[in-house]
């Protein structure tokens, strides 16, 4: 039997009065789980506080999957991005970029003298990841700029990105009591679709601690064969790394702000942040 275990997350979510707040209160008040809603206006956050089951294998469909919360909000018509979780040890990130060589970049060797750097890497993707209980983390991703199509998404057994996907290693497969069958590394799919843009909301079964420094790869490509990955143009690849917890970080990256993630991280690339 599932032991029900507390967890709370945060997220952003564009609201304008106090009408937003309720109707995005009262979609979280239907859901089975939910202890506190608290929804600010003036921050553009939900907080969010509830219950879930320890034993992953165990869970039954009537425990609230953290990924509904997001469905919920999203039903209200608004969009919402993950933010953090109760503690620092228990969030982490990593930004997706594509390590394809691309014909129409000259790329410049970093330290040339007279020469500035050029990086012909680009950002596709962002992942969020929540420990919302102590054998289950949500995780949250985010593609886009890519080609339409079905994609794989998966925790690589190394953090090795000197030559891209291809020196990630295989699917990380470290094993566990909830173990399922399939490696822990496989995370599930993402549906990219026309305007190349996609999302998900996925549970797995691991610790937070578990994946730090661990390359996390999103490929359309077939590994079924044991054939290895390629840096292709439709494969990106980052490595997952600490997170600050709920109330760690007030950095706002969301549409409320103006700004998407990808102009946000192109402003701090300018001021040599990045």
């Amino acid at each position: 039997m599932a032991v029900i275990t507390p967890f709370q997350t945060l997220f952003a979510v564009p609201m304008t009065c106090d009408g937003c707040a309720k109707d995005i209160s009262s979609a979280l008040d239907k859901l089975p789980g939910i202890t506190k809603v608290e929804a600010n206006v003036k921050d553009q956050l939900v907080s969010i506080e509830g219950t879930g089951p320890y034993d992953y294998a165990a869970v039954s469909k009537t425990y609230l999957a953290p990924s509904a919360i997001v469905e919920a909000i999203q039903a209200t018509g608004r969009d919402a991005i993950l933010r953090g979780s109760g503690t620092s040890n228990s969030a982490a990130v990593s930004i997706l970029e594509t390590y394809h060589h691309r014909a129409d970049v000259e790329v410049t060797p970093a330290g040339t003298p007279g020469e500035s750097w050029v990086n012909e890497r680009l950002v596709r993707g962002l992942v969020r990841m929540v420990q919302v209980s102590p054998a289950e983390t949500l995780v949250d991703l985010t593609i886009r700029g890519v080609p339409p199509g079905t994609y794989r998404a998966t925790i690589r057994e190394y953090g090795n990105l000197q030559d891209g996907a291809t020196s990630a290693g295989p699917v990380w497969s470290s094993q566990s009591k909830e173990d399922t069958g399939s490696p822990r590394g496989v995370l599930g799919t993402v549906e990219i679709g026309p305007n190349g843009y996609g999302n998900v909301f996925i549970n797995r079964p691991f610790q937070v601690w578990e994946v730090i420094g661990h390359a996390l790869v999103v490929s359309r490509q077939d590994e079924s064969d044991g054939a290895p990955l390629r840096n292709e143009e439709d494969t990106v690849v980052g490595v997952i790394a600490r997170s600050a917890g709920v109330w760690d970080n007030d950095k706002t990256v969301c549409s409320c702000t103006g700004k998407t993630l990808w102009q946000e991280r192109k402003d701090e690339v300018s001021k040599g942040m990045l």
